[in-house]
C-alpha cells in the first residue's frame, strides 16, 4: 500500500494534529505562569490547577465515551475543537479587561479539560475509519511525531513567546491551533459511516456500563488497562519530582535540565518515525513487552545518578535519550492493539474508559503519593519508588495472551473485524 503520506485526507488531520499539539504545550507552559507571575499564585493555587484538570477528564471522560459511541466522531471534534480555541479566548481578553482572577483560570482549566476528554474519546475512534484498521500502527507512528515535534520545538517556542508577550496572550496561541485544528478536520473529504441506529431507548448510564464491562471481560484490553493504573500513579511520581531531583538532588542547573528534557523530545521523535517498523519486526504483542521492559532497564540510571554533576548528568541524559523513545514505540503499539481490537460501536466508550483510569484516577492519586513519600523517604526514594512501580506493572502484560498476538488481527472479534 502507498504510503499514508500519500494519503490526502490523513495528510490534513496529521497537520491539524501537528499544529494543535504546538498550541497546547505553549498553554500548558503559560497557564502556570499566569498564575504565578498575574496572579501571585503560590503551592496551594498550582496544586489546585492540577485537581481541577484532573477532575474535568474524571467527571466527563465516561460520559464523552457514550456520545463518541452515539454520535458521527468528525462533527464532534470540530466542535469540541471550536469550543475550546473560544474558551482559551477568554484569558488574554480578561487580563486585558483587567478582570481576570484565579478563579476564572481554574473554570478554564476544568472546562478545557473537559472538553480535552471528549476529543481524546473521538480522536482515536475516529482513525480506523479514516485509514482502515489494517494501516493503524502505521496511522499511530505518524500521528505520534506530531507530539513528538511539539516537544522538542514547543517548550523553546513556548518560553520565547511567554517572555516577548507575556504569558496570557501566549495562550493566543493555542487558541488559533485549535481552529487550525478545526479547519484540518473540516476539510477531509471521506466519509465518516453513520453510527449503527439503536434498535431499543437506553439510558447513557447503561451505555458507560457497557463500556467498563467491554473492558474488565476483553483479554487484551483488561490487561492493558491493569497496567496503565499503577504505570500512571507511580509515573506522576517522576512528573512531581523530576525537576526537583534533578536541580536540588543532583545539581544540574537550569541549562543543563533543559538539555536532558530536550533530549526526552528528540528521543520521542526518533521513536515515533521508527515506531512503525520497529512492530511489524517484533510483533505487536512482543514490541509492547520488550519496549516497556527496555525502558524500564535504562531508566534504572535516573535514580541511580550520583557523582561528579557531569557524570549525573551523562546518566539522566542516557535514561531520556533512550527511554523516551522506546517507551513511544510501546504508546504507538499499545494504541493501535486497542484500536484494533476493539468493536468500532464501543470503541468511544473504550477510550474514555483507560483515559478516566489512567488521567482522571490514577495520575492525581499518584501526585498526592509523591508528595508523601517524597517527605518520608526523600526525593531520591520516591523517584526509586516511581521506577519500581513502573517497572513492577509491566508484568501485568507479560501474564497475559498479549505478547503472543502478532498482529491486532489475531485477536479480533468477528464483530470487530466486520465494523
Amino acid at each position: 500500500m502507498p504510503s499514508l503520506w500519500r494519503h490526502s485526507d490523513f495528510v490534513k488531520l496529521w497537520t491539524g494534529q501537528t499544529i494543535s499539539q504546538l498550541g497546547s504545550v505553549v498553554t500548558r507552559t503559560a497557564v502556570p505562569l499566569v498564575a504565578i507571575l498575574v496572579l501571585g499564585a503560590g503551592p496551594l493555587e498550582l496544586a489546585g490547577l492540577v485537581i481541577v484538570g484532573s477532575a474535568g477528564r474524571l467527571v466527563v471522560g465516561l460520559v464523552a465515551g457514550a456520545w463518541v459511541d452515539r454520535l458521527r466522531r468528525r462533527p464532534l471534534m470540530i466542535a469540541d475543537d471550536a469550543a475550546r480555541a473560544a474558551l482559551l479566548l477568554w484569558i488574554p481578553l480578561a487580563h486585558a479587561l483587567g478582570v481576570l482572577r484565579i478563579e476564572q483560570l481554574y473554570l478554564v482549566v476544568l472546562l478545557e479539560a473537559a472538553l480535552a476528554a471528549l476529543f481524546d474519546a473521538a480522536y482515536p475512534a475516529y482513525v480506523p475509519t479514516l485509514i482502515g484498521r489494517e494501516r493503524l500502527v502505521e496511522g499511530n507512528s505518524k500521528l505520534a511525531i506530531s507530539s513528538s515535534i511539539a516537544e522538542v520545538g514547543g517548550p523553546g517556542f513556548a518560553g520565547a513567546l511567554v517572555q516577548i508577550v507575556g504569558a496570557p496572550l501566549a495562550m493566543l496561541v493555542d487558541a488559533v491551533s485549535f481552529i487550525a485544528s478545526a479547519a484540518s478536520v473540516a476539510l477531509i473529504g471521506a466519509s465518516e459511516p453513520t453510527p449503527p441506529r439503536r434498535t431499543t431507548a437506553s439510558r447513557i448510564t447503561h451505555e458507560i456500563a457497557e463500556g467498563l464491562r467491554v473492558v474488565r471481560r476483553h483479554r487484551v484490553v483488561l490487561p492493558l488497562a491493569l497496567r496503565s493504573i499503577p504505570d500512571h500513579v507511580f509515573g506522576a511520581f517522576y512528573a512531581v519530582l523530576y525537576s526537583l531531583y534533578l536541580l536540588n538532588e543532583l545539581h544540574l542547573d537550569p541549562f543543563l535540565l533543559g538539555i536532558v528534557i530536550s533530549a526526552g523530545g528528540v528521543s520521542s521523535l526518533v521513536g515515533s518515525i521508527f515506531a512503525s517498523r520497529v512492530i511489524g519486526a517484533l510483533g505487536i504483542g512482543r514490541a509492547i513487552v520488550l519496549m516497556a521492559i527496555s525502558a524500564s532497564a535504562i531508566g534504572i540510571l535516573t535514580p541511580l545518578a550520583q557523582g561528579p554533576v557531569a557524570v549525573a548528568t551523562i546518566m539522566v541524559f542516557l535514561a531520556q535519550l533512550i527511554g523516551d523513545g522506546l517507551k513511544t514505540i510501546e504508546g504507538v503499539a499499545v494504541l493501535s492493539l486497542v484500536q484494533g481490537v476493539t468493536p468500532d460501536r464501543v470503541l468511544g466508550r473504550v477510550n474514555a474508559t483507560l483515559g478516566v483510569l489512567a488521567h482522571g484516577v490514577a495520575y492525581p492519586i499518584g501526585a498526592i503519593a509523591a508528595a508523601i513519600v517524597a517527605e518520608q523517604v526523600g526525593v531520591r526514594g520516591a523517584i526509586t519508588v516511581g521506577w519500581a512501580g513502573m517497572g513492577a506493572s509491566i508484568l501485568f502484560v507479560v501474564f497475559s495472551p498479549i505478547p503472543r498476538l502478532r498482529t491486532a488481527a489475531d485477536h479480533v472479534p468477528a464483530e470487530a473485524a466486520t465494523a
